[in-house]
């Protein structure tokens, strides 16, 4: 169960880093257009913080709340570099063991994710932007 849990978070993680990557840092600043929406960087903001948060608890086994270390949603490399060491975090959880509320907290924070990759989906829909190869092949969009 640990492998599989880990490798599912990591192909999330990694799609959530290609559209990223993708992006132009202009569409940072984006929203739904005539709809109550945050940015686009501002996902990425509750994406990292969510990682952040969910790590920190597997590692200690419970949740302990709440936070996100990205100071600037309007900045590519900071979102990217946030991202990127959330994953090498997650890496670091297949040494220790994944007891049945680890694996909850896990659960959670994939699910968390992937409700975002919807999110995004429609945030760049509604900005007629484009996506990744890797979201074309994950998600036929």
């Amino acid at each position: 169960m640990k492998s599989i849990i880990i490798n599912k978070l990591n192909r999330a993680f990694e799609l959530t880093r290609d559209l990223a990557v993708h992006l132009d840092e202009s569409a940072l600043i984006l929203h739904l257009k005539d709809l109550p929406s945050n940015s686009i960087g501002e996902q990425f903001w509750c994406i990292i913080g969510a990682r952040e948060s969910y790590l920190k608890a597997a590692q200690q086994g419970k949740w302990a709340g709440f936070t996100c270390s990205l100071k600037d949603t309007k900045s590519k490399q900071e979102i990217i570099d946030k991202l990127s060491l959330t994953q090498e975090q997650l890496n670091d959880l297949t040494n220790i063991d994944l007891d049945e509320a680890r694996l909850e907290l896990l659960f959670d924070l994939l699910e968390h994710e992937i409700q975002h990759h919807g999110q995004l989906i429609r945030y760049v829909y509604g900005n007629e932007l484009t996506f990744p190869v890797s979201w074309h092949t994950r998600y036929t969009v």
